[in-house]
């Protein structure tokens, strides 16, 4: 669906990173998925996930997409929920990106006044390329935050028996 060459990237790479994001907490299952690390200013997996989830459903199906999807930022840090819950979320935004890119290449940004972000500047001037390459830098981030939060708590249930 998507034509452009650099969408077209973008929304492989989108879709690999959830994926990666998607298999790391169905590793992990419900016994671990809600687990915070014991460090500060840390996020359980839950929430990581949770999270970028929420942001690309704001920057992507909001912003771009014009749909007015509720976002609570802060909320996102502290949700927690079941694994299989988590895992239909990321699903369900895997099968919508393609159509938000779609838009952004075909339209542009739909929804300029939408709030759900610290970034409330840029979305008055972004571009639907800085959007989406957005998206990407902020998925790539946390996916290594989720691997790192993965190794710190998979080490804790090796090192003192779970």
């Amino acid at each position: 669906m998507v034509t452009d060459p650099l969408h077209a990237a973008a929304a492989t790479i989108i879709d690999e990173t959830l994926v990666s994001m998607r298999t790391i907490v169905a590793d992990l299952g419900d016994g671990l998925v809600n687990t915070t690390p014991p460090l500060p200013q840390t996020n359980s997996p839950y929430a990581i996930v949770f999270h970028c989830v929420e942001l690309t459903k704001f920057w992507a199906g909001s912003v771009i997409g014009g749909e007015q999807i509720p976002r609570d930022r802060a909320a996102e840090f502290h949700a927690t929920g079941t694994t299989a819950a988590l895992c239909d979320a990321v699903d369900d935004v895997r099968t919508r990106v393609g159509d938000w890119l779609h838009i952004a290449v075909t339209e542009g940004v739909r929804d300029r006044d939408v709030r759900g972000s610290t970034r409330t500047a840029d979305i008055a001037e972004a571009t639907p390329q800085w959007i989406v390459l957005h998206i990407l830098r902020e998925l790539a981030q946390h996916l290594g935050q989720l691997e790192l939060t993965r190794d710190v708590l998979l080490d804790a249930v090796d090192t003192h028996g779970g």
